[in-house]
C-alpha cells in the first residue's frame, strides 16, 4: 500500500453499465461466515468515552459524517414521523432523530452487542449519556439480519413508516443479489407511499477510479486502506455480475472488515423495481459543498466542530477529507401518494424504557 496516496482520476467513471439479470440464485460466493464476521466486528466495538472519542485520529471525519447524516434527517423528516433505522448500530443517530422530533422509532441491527449498546443509550444508561434527558419518542429494537429476514411480517403492526434510514451499511447487503433485493424489498414494503429512504454508502465510482489509478490492488493513506483480492488483477468488472464485488476496508478507529461495491446505476435500477425512485445520489464532497451554502447547515457544521470551532482550531485533515470522498449520500422516494385517512399500526410494542426482554431477536 502506498502511504499518502491522493490518486488521480482514471479515464473510467467506474464499473461498466449494468445489464441486470434477475437470477434467483447467484449466491455462490455468499458466505454466512463473512456476514457474521462483519456483525462480530461491529458488535465488539465498545462505546467510547468523550475523551477517547476526541482523541480519535479521525475525529473530524466522524463529525463530518454526523453532519451529513444530520442534514439528511433535517431535509426529509417531519415532526411526528415514524422512523425505521436499518443497521442502526449502537444508536448513534438517536439524538438526531430526537432533535427532529420524530414520533416513533424502530431500530434493527444484526449485531447483538450493538443492539444492547443502542438499548442502554436509548435508556440513558450509557456512561457518556447519564446526564441526558429522556428521549421524546417511544422505540422498539430488533436484533436480526435486515438483509435476510422479511421485515414486513415482523413489523406488520408498526407500518407504515414515513422515513427509512440506512447509514454507512447498505453496501453490506450487496454480497449477493438475493440480499440486495431483500434489503430494498423490506424498505419498499414498510415505507408509506411518498415516504423517503435516506442513507450513505461507499461511492463505487470513486473506489474503482482509485483502484485503477493505483500500482497494485491496494490504495490508501495514513488513516485508511482498501485492498482487492487477486481475482481483480485486471481491474475490470463484468456488467453481468454487479453483486459480490468484495474488498477489504480498514479505517483507523472505525472499520476493519470486508465490504462490497454498489454500482450506482445498478442501485438505481434495482430500487426502481421496488417502486423506489432515486431523488439524488451525491458524492460526499459535492454534498458538503452544496449544503454549506445554506446558513442553517453552516451553523450546524460549526456546532458539530467538523471543521473546527471557536475552542478547537484543528480541522479535517487532508487524509480524512480523502476518506470522505469515498462515500456518497442518497435519497429515494416511494412511489405513490399517501392514502387519505391512512392509520398507522398499533405500535403497542414500543417502549419509553427498553429492557433486555423487550428486544426481539430473529
Amino acid at each position: 500500500m502506498k502511504r499518502g496516496y491522493t490518486g488521480s482520476p482514471s479515464n473510467s467513471g467506474g464499473p461498466p453499465k449494468s445489464r441486470l439479470k434477475h437470477s434467483a440464485e447467484g449466491d455462490a460466493d455468499y458466505s454466512e461466515d463473512v456476514v457474521q464476521k462483519v456483525a462480530n466486528h461491529y458488535s465488539a466495538r465498545t462505546n467510547q468515552s468523550l475523551a477517547e472519542r476526541e482523541s480519535s485520529p479521525i475525529i473530524h471525519l466522524k463529525k463530518l459524517n454526523n453532519w451529513i447524516k444530520s442534514v439528511l434527517i433535517q431535509l426529509y423528516t417531519r415532526r411526528g414521523d415514524a422512523v425505521l433505522d436499518l443497521a442502526c448500530g449502537k444508536g448513534g443517530d438517536l439524538i438526531k432523530w430526537d432533535k427532529a422530533k420524530v414520533g416513533y422509532y424502530v431500530g434493527v441491527d444484526i449485531a447483538e452487542g450493538s443492539i444492547e449498546d443502542c438499548r442502554t443509550r436509548y435508556n440513558g444508561d450509557a456512561n457518556h449519556h447519564q446526564n441526558r434527558k429522556k428521549f421524546s419518542f417511544p422505540a422498539r429494537l430488533i436484533c436480526g439480519d435486515c438483509y435476510e429476514i422479511r421485515l414486513d411480517k415482523v413489523l406488520a403492526d408498526d407500518a407504515p413508516f414515513d422515513v427509512c434510514s440506512c447509514q454507512f451499511a447498505l453496501h453490506y447487503s450487496w454480497s449477493t443479489e438475493k440480499r440486495a433485493r431483500r434489503a430494498l424489498a423490506n424498505v419498499s414494503a414498510l415505507l408509506r407511499p411518498g415516504g423517503t429512504f435516506i442513507g450513505t454508502m461507499p461511492d463505487a465510482n470513486v473506489i474503482i477510479r482509485k483502484l485503477r489509478a493505483s500500482d497494485g490492488l491496494s490504495f490508501g493513506n495514513s488513516v485508511y486502506w482498501i485492498r482487492f483480492d487477486e481475482e481483480y488483477t485486471e481491474k475490470s468488472f463484468s456488467s453481468s455480475s454487479p453483486f459480490g464485488i468484495k474488498y477489504q476496508f480498514h479505517l483507523e478507529d472505525a472499520v476493519d472488515c470486508p465490504e462490497w461495491i454498489v454500482p450506482v446505476d445498478v442501485f438505481k435500477a434495482l430500487a426502481d423495481e421496488y417502486d423506489l425512485e432515486l431523488v439524488f445520489a451525491k458524492n460526499a464532497h459535492d454534498f458538503v459543498h452544496e449544503y454549506l451554502k445554506k446558513p442553517e447547515y453552516v451553523d450546524l457544521m460549526r456546532r458539530l466542530g467538523a471543521l473546527g470551532d471557536d475552542r478547537d482550531k484543528s480541522t479535517l485533515s487532508p487524509d480524512e477529507w480523502e476518506v470522505a470522498y469515498l462515500y456518497l449520500a442518497f435519497a429515494l422516494r416511494k412511489r405513490g401518494q399517501p392514502e387519505r385517512g391512512q392509520v398507522n399500526g398499533r405500535r403497542d410494542k414500543a417502549k419509553m424504557h427498553i429492557s433486555k426482554d423487550d428486544i426481539m431477536t430473529i
